[in-house]
């Protein structure tokens, strides 16, 4: 259990971000008994993954995936071994990388002004961006890096 005692200050970091007491966290999960959550916070207990996910609801409403995986981990080692031995610690890096790309569009009041036409024209040069940068990356490493085709902007 000694791995939880580094760990379970993640839990109370998040509740104490989102200003709710245990007993307020417990109430809005439906958590029966909100020692549970003292338990974890506290490094003497693991949270089940149900427990994980009811908790992505009202502390990861923003960004889900990456909170069931970080606590997951953080909570409850076991379960995250079983999770990371089928790839699914892959899909949290793959949806974290999806959204710096949102990001970037997202932080841009010139692209969410633009026509339709406008945006398929900068869609398309950035697409073509990308995959010379794909391919630059790959002759400087000395990697192949496949790219299909509608990624070359043929969609």
């Amino acid at each position: 259990m000694s791995h939880w005692k580094k760990r379970g200050p993640h839990c109370a970091q998040s509740r104490e971000a989102a200003g709710l007491s245990v007993k307020e966290l417990g109430d809005a999960i439906n958590l029966k008994d909100p020692a549970l959550l003292d338990l974890v916070e506290n490094g003497k207990a693991a949270l089940p993954f149900e427990i994980v996910l009811r908790l992505a609801s009202v502390l990861g409403s923003n960004d889900p995936i990456s909170f069931i995986m970080r606590f997951t981990r953080s909570s409850n080692p076991d379960a995250w071994t079983t999770l990371e031995s089928l790839g699914i610690g892959r899909l949290a890096v793959q949806a974290g990388r999806e959204r710096e790309f949102a990001n970037i569009y997202r932080a841009s009041d010139s692209a969410r002004m633009l026509s339709d036409e406008e945006f398929a024209a900068l869609l398309g040069f950035m697409k073509q961006a990308f995959a010379l940068a794909l391919a630059f990356r790959s002759e400087s490493s000395g990697q192949r890096v496949r790219i299909r085709p509608s990624a070359r902007g043929a969609d």
